[in-house]
C-alpha cells in the first residue's frame, strides 16, 4: 500500500510518538491488552499507532495518557536538551512539540518537559478546518486557555462558544469537550493543562 506524498513528510512524526508511547507503556509494564483495557481502544489500533502506522487524536491521545497516569506533555518526543528534570525555563528553539498533522492541530509545550509535571502550559495552533473530531473526550485534570489570534470553537457538554481573539476559558477536562477552528486562517491559543 502505497501513502499520497502528501503524508510521507508526516511519517516522522507518527513514528516519533508511536515510539514514545511505547516507551511509556513498557516502563509501566503494561501490556498492549492492559492498555486496550483501560482506553477502550483496541489492540491492533494501539499496536497500530507504536509501530507509527496510525496517527492519534488529541482525544485518542487523552484516553492513553491517562491509562498511563501522565499528562499529555509526557507523550511529546523527548528532546535531549529537555532532559534534565530540574529545568527552570524553555528557550523558543527548544520547545517540544506534537504535530497532530491529520487532524491540524500543533501543540508547542512551554513548559520544561519534566516527568510527573502537574501543570503545562501550551501554544495550540489549529490549521483551517482543524478540530479534535466530532466525539467529545474526557481526561484528568483542568484546563484553561485565552485565544491568542484566530477564533475557536468550543463545546463543553451541551454548551457552545465561538472564542475570539482576547477571549479565555477554564473547565473541567473530567466534562466532555472538544474544540475546533472558526476562521479561515490559522487559529493560536494559549492552553494550560493541570491534572
Amino acid at each position: 500500500m502505497s501513502l499520497p506524498a502528501a503524508d510521507l513528510p508526516h511519517l516522522h512524526v507518527d513514528r516519533e510518538i508511536g515510539a514514545r508511547l511505547r516507551q511509556l507503556r513498557r516502563a509501566r509494564r503494561l501490556s498492549l491488552e492492559e492498555l486496550a483495557s483501560r482506553t477502550g481502544l483496541s489492540i491492533g489500533f494501539l499496536s497500530q499507532i507504536e509501530r507509527g502506522l496510525s496517527s492519534p487524536t488529541l482525544r485518542v491521545l487523552a484516553a492513553v495518557a491517562d491509562a498511563l497516569g501522565t499528562a499529555i506533555s509526557e507523550l511529546f518526543p523527548t528532546d535531549q536538551r529537555q532532559a534534565d528534570p530540574t529545568a527552570t525555563i524553555v528557550r523558543q528553539p527548544d520547545r517540544g512539540e506534537l504535530q497532530l498533522w491529520r487532524s491540524g492541530i500543533r501543540k508547542q509545550l512551554l513548559t520544561p518537559q519534566a516527568e510527573g509535571a502537574k501543570l503545562n502550559l501550551f501554544i495550540v495552533e489549529m490549521e483551517p478546518g482543524a478540530s479534535t473530531g466530532d466525539e467529545h473526550y474526557i481526561h484528568h485534570g483542568e484546563e484553561a486557555g485565552l485565544v491568542l489570534s484566530g477564533a475557536m470553537l468550543l463545546n463543553v457538554e451541551n454548551e457552545s462558544w465561538v472564542m475570539r481573539e482576547g477571549d479565555s476559558f477554564r473547565f473541567l477536562s473530567s466534562r466532555p469537550h472538544r474544540f475546533a477552528n472558526q476562521h479561515d486562517g490559522i487559529t493560536r491559543v494559549l492552553w494550560v493543562n493541570c491534572l
